[in-house]
């Protein structure tokens, strides 16, 4: 059997793929767009808002990297931290904005947090997306 090639078109990245994760972390759903994928770009952004938005209206705690004695709650700490800066331009607003619930411990905080960390998963799952489109793996 003779190999075959890949045309040229299939190697060469739609556009640089760390320039598309950038922007995708900065402003959700922004990566798909500048790939041409609207739709998926649109949707991405309004999912990722919203669940920010909901969480940060639930008075939800921003997770803050802290020295926490043992292991677990420094993973804990640190993952969560990770996964509210993963969404970008939306997290970095509200610390700079001084936004800081008082700390009290309910239901309804601790759902919020859950949403603005969905949130951040969310996001990462939408840079992962834009990067295999950017890179030609996907369509």
């Amino acid at each position: 059997m003779p190999a075959t090639t890949l045309p040229a078109q299939t190697l060469t990245p739609l556009r640089p793929p760390f320039l598309v994760v950038l922007i995708g972390w900065l402003i959700p759903g922004a990566g798909h767009l500048i790939l041409g994928k609207r739709g998926r770009g649109v949707i991405l952004f309004g999912a990722v808002l919203a669940s920010f938005v909901i969480g940060v209206m639930m008075r939800g705690p921003l997770f803050q990297p802290s020295g926490a004695n043992d292991v677990l709650s420094r993973f804990i700490q640190v993952g969560g931290f990770v996964a509210d800066l993963a969404t970008g331009l939306p997290y970095l607003l509200a610390s700079w904005f001084g936004y800081a619930p008082p700390d009290v411990a309910t239901h309804t905080a601790d759902y919020g947090s859950k949403f603005i960390v969905a949130a951040g998963l969310l996001n990462i799952l939408a840079m992962v997306d834009a990067y295999e489109i950017a890179t030609r793996q996907k369509d």
